[in-house]
């Protein structure tokens, strides 16, 4: 037993590709996904640091990096596929957290199990790193089902990532960085000329909206 399997498994997260099934003009891989997850995250985790609040920034790191890592099990379940029960999420999490399991006291040296299981366990949490996570995988997924729209992707499921991805952001809007983004970075997202500007700018308005009402 050593950490062979562990960091071949790496080189296939490359070939795991997001949202499986669906056209798209420009493939993103898992591993793509964490590097830019861990990017944004580092970002968000620069302005709350700035706002005056404590980062744990290996902590953050951590989650970023490995947040994903469990899809070399099950690979990439679309997001109103995974949430589309409550029964279905948990039966789905219980099969990825048994994988994770096996895969740990196989492959991974005693010595370093524990480290691993807290690593590869769910990063998203009620922590500041793990709220900062959730924004973060939401931007990148926001940003992937935007460059669909704007080179004219017919297929509808990136306008209903893109819907689920801001909405979810603004969950999130109790945190500094979240609202950076909103304020600061969307704006100029949509301020680039695509074909679908106007039809993007609306729904990005009425879901904004929306939820300032709540």
């Amino acid at each position: 037993m050593g950490m062979h399997q562990y960091i071949k498994s790496l080189s296939d997260l490359e070939n795991i590709f997001r949202c499986p099934g669906k056209f798209k003009y420009e493939e993103h891989s898992v591993a793509a996904h964490s590097f830019k997850v861990s990017q944004i995250a580092q970002f968000l985790g620069t302005v709350e640091e700035q706002a005056g609040y404590e980062v744990n920034w290996r902590a953050l790191y951590e989650k970023a990096l490995n947040h994903d890592y469990t899809e070399l099990f099950i690979g990439d379940i679309k997001t109103p596929v995974k949430y589309a029960t409550p029964e279905l999420r948990e039966l789905l999490a219980d099969v990825e957290d048994s994988m994770t399991e096996n895969f740990i006291k196989k492959e991974i040296p005693k010595e370093f199990q524990a480290a691993y299981s807290e690593r590869l366990k769910e990063g998203k949490d009620d922590t500041l790193e793990g709220q900062i996570l959730s924004v973060s995988d939401k931007i990148d997924l926001l940003y992937e089902s935007f460059g669909e729209i704007q080179k004219g992707n017919p297929e509808r499921v990136f306008t209903e990532i893109y819907e689920e991805s801001l909405t979810t952001i603004l969950k999130f809007k109790h945190l500094t960085s979240a609202t950076y983004f909103l304020k600061e970075v969307l704006p100029d997202l949509l301020s680039s000329s695509f074909t679908n500007q106007d039809q993007l700018q609306k729904i990005t308005q009425r879901i904004v909206s929306d939820s300032l009402i709540k």
